[in-house]
């Protein structure tokens, strides 16, 4: 049995309960991997499902989603989140729209103070993703093992802050989306549906 060792990867773990009395953990979320552009704090689990969410659109296409990680883009006014998509594509063109309807389904969502800025507050601007040309991650591997990041550790990080890592992505976009209007704020909410720019 190798045992349990001490590594530090950034991971934020909760003891579940224990057998016998060895610890048992859960997978929370990645230390500091939190996007946020005002008073929004979106974590790595809650992406994670919103990403699952959206890549359903793509499926009807015969395309999946290899990888993906996100940014705050707080340049523009107002600031918004940026996903970088790595695709396989399939048989079919996925449609401009079918990435915007991907855009909103992330946005839909995210937690409800995300969706207050969006809709209330426009703190938040439009969701966008933009897809990137085939092994762009594997550029960004090559990129963290040349600054001295280890092979065995190594993940994919699911959010990224301005700089090198951010310039290689932009320079391999191949196209860009953004959600076509606002998520909804309250569900079943008529006033905050019209809002939001729902029917």
């Amino acid at each position: 049995m190798a045992g349990l060792y001490r590594y530090r990867v950034g991971d934020v773990l909760r003891v579940a309960g224990f057998k016998n009395k060895t610890p048992q953990f859960n997978f929370i979320r990645r230390k500091s991997v939190v996007l946020s552009i005002d008073s929004d704090k979106t974590d790595e689990v809650e992406l994670q499902a919103a990403v699952s969410n959206a890549v359903n659109h793509l499926k009807p296409f015969g395309a999946s989603l290899v990888e993906y990680t996100s940014c705050a883009d707080t340049v523009s006014i107002p600031g918004h989140y940026v996903l970088y998509w790595e695709l396989r594509a399939g048989d079919t063109t996925v449609p401009a729209s079918v990435f915007e309807d991907c855009c909103l389904a992330v946005e839909e969502s995210l937690n409800s103070v995300y969706r207050q800025g969006r809709v209330c507050d426009k703190s938040i601007g439009p969701l966008e993703i933009r897809v990137v040309e085939e092994g762009t991650f594997d550029k960004m591997m090559d990129y963290a093992l040349s600054q001295g990041a280890s092979i065995n550790q190594y993940k994919a990080p699911r959010c990224v802050r301005h700089g090198p890592v951010v310039e290689l992505l932009d320079g391999r976009v191949q196209s860009t989306f953004f959600s076509p209007k606002c998520p909804k704020w309250a569900p079943g909410n008529k006033q905050w549906d019209k809002d939001a720019g729902g029917i």
